[in-house]
């Protein structure tokens, strides 16, 4: 049994890639550049991505599982030839997939692999714990943190917990034709995660709030549009339901509980200053 990862770099793939090596599994992880993935030994890397449907027949030559990301790696929007990508699985004999979504609404692959035939299994994580990296520079420089919207609860997702998902849907029976909201244990705001994140640095780390224009000024110096500014207010002011609602799914589907926010910060402790 052959799997293919796509996305095999980015934040889910990489652990995804990780335990379904440690688990004894063939992998072929699809990257943009194989000669920089780094990725463990027992794992195929090939170059390819989910966007260029004339270079992946290769890549699912012989694979008879695959997980597939439903936006381009590039700028985030959605894939367009999904009808491609689902046609060229099945005639490749690939029989489960994993489809990683990257919107509440349903992608064009999403739909083009319910139609396929292929067993599928919709990945639906909310707020990735990673999202506080953008956090390094000013809890390392000056132990601050710098945040609007103090209020907003986040159920946010560690990614290896995504992965562990995906690799049992991929790897098991029963997974067929489900949608999963996948969130962490417990629902935290900004000030709650700045204080966990003192707690396990073991030294101060200041919650700073900022103003709405304050905010917004500084995702335009960031080169954000406006359609992504409206989009990062409407989740911080009224974002959907199962953002901030806590689920068992990881554990129900995986048997292991969800890995909380402070076990992100202890593994990815050297990226704020130690």
């Amino acid at each position: 049994m052959t799997i293919l990862v796509a996305g095999a770099t980015g934040n889910v793939g990489r652990p995804l890639v990780e335990q379904l090596v440690a688990s004894g599994h063939q992998v072929r992880a699809l990257t943009r550049n194989p000669q920089k993935a780094d990725l463990p030994a027992g794992a195929q890397a090939v170059a390819g991505n989910l966007a260029d449907t004339a270079g992946l027949a290769q890549a699912f030559d012989g694979v008879t599982a695959a997980h597939l990301i439903s936006f381009n790696g590039e700028d985030f929007s959605p894939l367009t030839n999904g009808v491609e990508i689902a046609e060229l699985a099945r005639k490749a004999g690939v029989r489960r997939v994993t489809v990683l979504k990257g919107d509440v609404e349903k992608s064009p692959l999403e739909e083009a692999v319910e139609a396929s035939g292929l067993e599928w299994t919709h990945l639906s994580p909310v707020e990735f714990m990673s999202n506080a990296l953008e956090w390094a520079e000013s809890v390392t420089s000056e132990g601050v943190v710098r945040e609007a919207f103090p209020e907003a609860k986040s159920a946010m997702v560690h990614e290896a917990d995504i992965a562990a998902v995906a690799a049992v849907a991929l790897t098991a029976d029963g997974h067929a034709g489900q949608e999963y909201w996948l969130t962490g244990p417990e629902a935290l705001t900004p000030p709650d995660k700045v204080r966990i994140m003192a707690e396990v640095l073991g030294r101060e780390v200041r919650y700073v709030e900022l103003s709405r224009d304050e905010i917004v000024g500084q995702w335009r110096e960031q080169g954000y549009s406006d359609e992504d500014i409206e989009f990062f207010i409407m989740m911080r002011t009224n974002p959907p339901e199962a953002g901030y609602t806590v689920l068992p799914t990881v554990e129900k589907v995986t048997g292991k509980p969800a890995r909380t926010f402070a076990q992100w910060v202890r593994e990815n402790r050297a990226v704020f200053g130690g």
